[in-house]
C-alpha cells in the first residue's frame, strides 16, 4: 500500500485558516500557528456575540415599549402581561415598530390592555 503524506490535504487545512485571517495585523495573518490561534478565538467571539447581539435587540424593544406605554400611563410589565392574558400574539420587536412608527396603532393597543 502507498504511503499517504498528506501534502494536499494539509495545505488545503492551512490555507483555509490563512484565508479566515485575512486583515489581522503582522504574523496573525501570515504564519500559520499564531493566525490558527487568533482565528479559534475570533470564531468564539463570533459565536458569542452572535447570542449577545439578539440579548441586545431585545433589551433595546423593551425600552422603547416601556418608554411609548409610559407616556400613556401603563408599565411595560402589566402591559406585556395584559397583552399575554388578552391572546395578542405580537412579539416585541413588532410591538416596538409599531411604537416608534404608527402611534395612533399604538395608543389601541395600550387600551385594549388596559380594559
Amino acid at each position: 500500500m502507498a504511503r499517504a503524506k498528506r501534502g494536499t490535504k494539509a495545505r488545503q487545512r492551512r490555507k483555509k485558516v490563512l484565508k479566515l485571517a485575512e486583515g489581522y495585523y503582522g504574523g496573525r495573518s501570515r504564519l500559520f500557528r499564531t493566525a490558527k490561534e487568533a482565528v479559534d478565538r475570533a470564531l468564539v467571539y463570533a459565536y458569542a456575540d452572535r447570542k449577545k447581539n439578539k440579548r441586545n435587540y431585545r433589551q433595546l424593544w423593551q425600552v422603547r415599549i416601556s418608554a411609548a406605554t409610559r407616556e400613556m400611563g401603563l408599565p411595560y410589565n402589566r402591559f406585556i402581561h395584559s397583552l399575554k392574558e388578552k391572546g395578542i400574539g405580537l412579539n416585541r420587536k413588532m410591538l416596538a415598530e409599531i411604537a416608534a412608527t404608527q402611534p395612533q396603532d399604538f395608543a389601541k393597543l395600550v387600551e385594549m390592555a388596559k380594559s
